[in-house]
């Protein structure tokens, strides 16, 4: 496989699969840019090499057609910014017109497809708009990690079409270098800290982190199910009853593994989900009726803390609590300042997952851990040994061009 930092691109027009599906607000501005500039070095290096690039990615959850709040060009201001030059914009990603402007690209130019997601065909992995797609350049890059696990068009389909030209941007790479580090280099202790609402979506992940990790940090409302599951009460907070069996389950294979298992022991409590309500702290097994657990107390804090900053090796995916509410965003402060902290004393730490990546951007505190991810979904799947078909489609070689 040939490696992006090795490829000449003078003169060839790169088709970048690029991941800028970022928030917008009402009035269509860039909130947090992070995954823009995270793509601008792989953009940066096929125009320094005297190439042009020709970037697709898809935004929000279009229904299969054009509409307006979903457009790309609401980001063009941004990244005309953040690459330093103005790059043009095509109103479709396939077409005529489209195939017009790609063909008229110079080298030093960038270009910006529309939304791949107006076209059904590309969540549907249709082959011959991937087809479409790869007739527009001469070299495809992939440096979308967020949609790495979705065998889309765009992001697996169309690297059939470049059986020699094909390969991951810096950010791909890194991405994949990021977690392969953690999962095979990780120095002991390693700690993994799980947060955010439910079990359901951390099952997999639980059980691939098993062999791996000394401590196994429980946050967010996915922790009142392990309490309620271990016969606690935990009022109105949330909780999966469908899930008690699995988490009795998880306590039992972390018994039998030698992992500890951290689950918070006090909670603080609100009257009501608003940030306003009246709050309090208490045990975290016995939360009053009509009272609900919004975040980890000070004590579960300083617990937390201890384990977290005596560890050489840290995941973290998911908040402590209701984070996006200043009176329930403590234990989130507090576990992303123990994860800075431990990286400073030489530990190797991975943020991941959308709110994790949120929280610890919010407190600006990205540049202090070892790496953030961009992907989520992606992350939580590789690290889950599940294979990527993002990933797999560049790094299969493939013997002859789909027909």
């Amino acid at each position: 496989m040939t490696t992006f930092d090795s490829y000449n691109f003078k003169n060839k027009k790169a088709l970048v699969r690029v991941d800028f599906n970022v928030p917008l607000d009402d009035n269509f501005n860039v909130t947090d840019d992070t995954r823009i500039r995270a793509a601008i070095p792989t953009l940066k290096k096929i125009l320094n090499d005297g190439g042009s690039v020709i970037i697709m990615s898809h935004l929000g959850r279009p229904k299969d057609k054009p509409e307006d709040k979903y457009s790309l060009r609401h980001i063009v201001g941004t990244l005309n910014k953040l690459l330093g030059m103005d790059v043009k914009f095509a109103n479709d990603c396939i077409g005529a017109a489209t195939k017009t402007l790609t063909s008229s690209l110079k080298p030093g130019e960038a270009l910006l497809l529309e939304n791949l997601r107006f076209h059904a065909q590309e969540s549907a992995g249709t082959e011959s708009f991937a087809k479409e797609l790869a007739s527009l350049g001469d070299v495809y890059v992939n440096d979308a990690f967020g949609t790495a696990h979705r065998a889309h068009a765009s992001t697996t389909v169309i690297a059939r079409f470049f059986p020699h030209d094909k390969m991951f941007g810096y950010l791909m790479a890194a991405e994949l270098e990021s977690i392969k580090n953690l999962l095979t280099k990780a120095k002991k202790p390693f700690t993994a800290i799980l947060g955010g609402a439910k079990v359901s979506g951390k099952i997999a992940i639980i059980e691939n982190l098993m062999d791996k990790v000394d401590n196994l940090v429980i946050g967010g409302g996915m922790a009142y199910t392990f309490i309620k599951a271990q016969g606690g009460k935990v009022g109105s907070s949330l909780v999966e009853t469908d899930k008690i069996e699995t988490a009795l389950q998880i306590v039992e294979t972390a018994k039998k593994k030698g992992v500890n298992l951290y689950i918070p022991t006090d909670t603080v409590i609100a009257d009501a989900f608003n940030n306003d309500a009246n709050k309090k702290t208490c045990a975290i097994n016995a939360i009053p009726d009509g009272w609900l657990g919004l975040d980890i107390g000070p004590e579960t804090e300083k617990e937390f803390t201890r384990v977290i900053e005596s560890s050489n090796a840290i995941l973290w995916n998911g908040p402590m609590g209701v984070f996006e509410m200043s009176n329930f965003e403590q234990g989130t402060v507090a576990i992303a300042h123990a994860v800075v902290n431990a990286t400073k004393k030489g530990a190797y730490s991975l943020v991941g997952g959308g709110d994790s990546v949120a929280a610890i951007n919010k407190y600006n505190l990205a540049d202090q851990v070892s790496y953030v991810s961009t992907g989520g979904g992606a992350m939580l799947e590789y690290i889950e040994g599940k294979e990527l078909p993002g990933v797999k489609a560049v790094e299969e070689d493939v013997e002859k061009m789909a027909k």
